[in-house]
């Protein structure tokens, strides 16, 4: 734990050229309404025991508590999914790209001044992940000279987190990458190399845009086959407290159908019949918390 905390610490020093680096101060500012404790760079810190309960959800589930609460910008669609038998749950680590340009280039080259050796940008950044972060890369959905890893560094990236990558952009040696059983979000595949003459990395834990989404270092990022949400800290356990509600619901629901005896509008959304009622809320208060 103490060898990934220098190599964050590293990884901030290197990057204090960058153009869009938010410091612990900014993170903690633009991140105000978190609940929980935070990382040493600021970023909120949602315990993995509400991550896992988060691995039951639906993007549905989400959706209904976090368009609520007037997020409207939290869910991208439209992406190609490796595994979507599984879900992708974990913390939000955000990197930003932007095309090249040459005088910004310079000036935000980690490298440069440096006697060490030369370390391409994105590799310091998968350096620093740690368990139960979510690679959250904005790539601008370039493919040619977007592919953020191939199998070498989805490797890396699969070994330090065991959670799995959300790119707008592409990704390498799919091949290579799919016996990992990793989940990947991503625009597309290339056998180019990440382009350095093309694009330049512009953040770090800032916040990002993927797809129509706009994310924040420390959202918990969800997908499933539905697609992807990035959900505010705050929201979390809400979501996750409705969210058992409606699985009781439903499950109380489809036991109902299973027996033949009713037709859709007797019992749902809600059943009208009193005595049904009354079998439904002693049915949930039964279940909730179990």
């Amino acid at each position: 734990m103490m060898l990934r905390i220098c190599i964050l610490m590293s990884l901030a020093l290197g990057l204090q050229a960058q153009i869009f680096t938010l410091s612990r101060d900014q993170v903690m500012k633009y991140t105000a309404d978190n609940p929980y404790d935070r990382f040493p760079d600021g970023r909120p810190k949602v315990p993995d025991a509400l991550l896992e309960k988060c691995k039951g959800l639906s993007i549905e589930e989400v959706w209904a508590v976090v368009k609520e609460r007037n997020f409207n910008h939290q869910f991208a669609g439209d992406f190609k999914i490796m595994h979507p038998e599984m879900k992708l749950v974990g913390r939000a680590v955000t990197v930003q790209f932007m095309p090249m340009r040459p005088d910004l280039q310079k000036a935000s080259d980690p490298n440069t001044g440096g006697n060490g050796p030369r370390i391409a940008g994105h590799q310091r950044f998968i350096d620093s992940l740690q368990p139960g972060d979510v690679a959250v890369v904005d790539l601008f959905g370039k493919v040619e000279g977007g592919t953020i890893v191939g199998d070498n560094l989805a490797t890396a990236i699969w070994n330090a987190t065991k959670t799995g990558l959300v790119v707008d952009g592409a990704i390498r040696d799919a091949e290579g990458i799919f016996p990992m059983g990793m989940p990947v979000y991503y625009k597309g595949v290339h056998p180019s190399a990440l382009d350095y003459q093309s694009v330049m990395l512009t953040g770090v834990n800032v916040p990002v845009k993927i797809g129509e989404a706009t994310v924040m270092p420390g959202d918990v990022v969800f997908g499933d086959r539905g697609g992807l949400y990035f959900i505010p800290p705050a929201l979390v356990k809400e979501v996750v407290d409705k969210a058992e509600v409606t699985h009781i619901h439903d499950e109380w629901t489809k036991m109902k159908f299973a027996t033949g005896k009713y037709k859709s509008s007797d019992i749902y959304p809600s059943p009208h019949d009193p005595a049904l009622k009354q079998e439904y809320q002693e049915y949930l208060k039964q279940h909730l918390g179990k």
